[in-house]
């Protein structure tokens, strides 16, 4: 071992254990000293300064999460589902778009949802504002909902939708990303809806409405762009099962995908 390598290990402090205890008084004093002295106003814009310089200033986000073609037995379809927000780090503005449909037909589901999030807890919004779907018959829904990370690293997104129709319905939505090496990551999703009462112009039946259980496998070719592919399995419940067998539809159906998935 080199001689200045233990001459510097002898001369390291020896650790927390052993260190000297601050001082009783330490912390004892106004949480803002330098106003007694100063003055509040003096100090304003150096507390401004310093809140912008720790990350309190508006941030634009928008990402791609599943822009995907699916493969299925009859006809191909498409999906998106594209979210975003505008603002700093406890309060925000969020838009959301999800949509569906079959090539060379009209788009069978598509929504655009505006919401205000105000954080209330570390990684967890609460979230409140309109929905309006523009596929089907023209429906607006108040929205009330949470959004956030979960242990173990799950992104959760739930909501409430009351329409003006007063129909009340819920989505919850959950996904993982499991790395299998940097770039390359496995995504396991699901996500059900649910029904307070049957709604026959929308084919929903009262209860579980829906389940989408899938994963995608998705490789990074850079952070902000990454191909993928991937399988998933939807069902139709109960009487949302029965609504879709009466328009000939399998309430049962499995998807092939392939997307890709962006954000800047």
């Amino acid at each position: 071992m080199d001689h200045g390598m233990m001459d510097d290990a002898a001369s390291a402090s020896p650790g927390p254990d052993m260190e000297t205890p601050p001082p009783p008084e330490a912390g004892s004093g106004p949480p803002r000293a330098a106003d007694a002295i100063w003055g509040a106003d003096a100090m304003r814009a150096s507390r401004e300064d310093l809140q912008r310089t720790h990350g309190d200033f508006p941030v634009f986000w928008f990402q791609g999460d599943r822009f995907e073609t699916q493969v299925r037995g009859g006809a191909d379809g498409y999906l998106w589902d594209l979210q975003g927000y505008y603002g700093g780090p406890t309060s925000r503005f969020w838009f959301k778009s999800e949509g569906e449909g079959t090539f060379g037909e009209q788009i069978e589901d598509a929504e655009v949802q505006a919401l205000y999030a105000r954080a209330i807890a570390p990684f967890w919004d609460l979230q409140a504002g309109v929905r309006q779907d523009l596929g089907g018959p023209d429906t607006t829904h108040a929205v009330i909902g949470v959004q956030g990370l979960s242990p173990y690293q799950f992104e959760v997104d739930g909501a409430l939708f009351l329409s003006q129709r007063g129909d009340l319905t819920a989505r919850i939505e959950g996904e993982v990303d499991q790395r299998i090496t940097q770039r390359l990551i496995l995504q396991p999703r699901a996500e059900v809806n649910l029904s307070a009462q049957d709604i026959p112009r929308l084919g929903i039946g009262s209860g579980i409405d829906s389940v989408e259980v899938g994963v995608r496998l998705r490789y990074e070719f850079i952070r902000e762009f990454a191909p993928y592919i991937g399988i998933e399995q939807s069902w139709r419940l109960g009487g949302s099962a029965d609504y879709a067998r009466a328009r000939g539809e399998d309430p049962s159906v499995t998807n092939y995908l392939v997307g890709i998935r962006f954000w800047f």
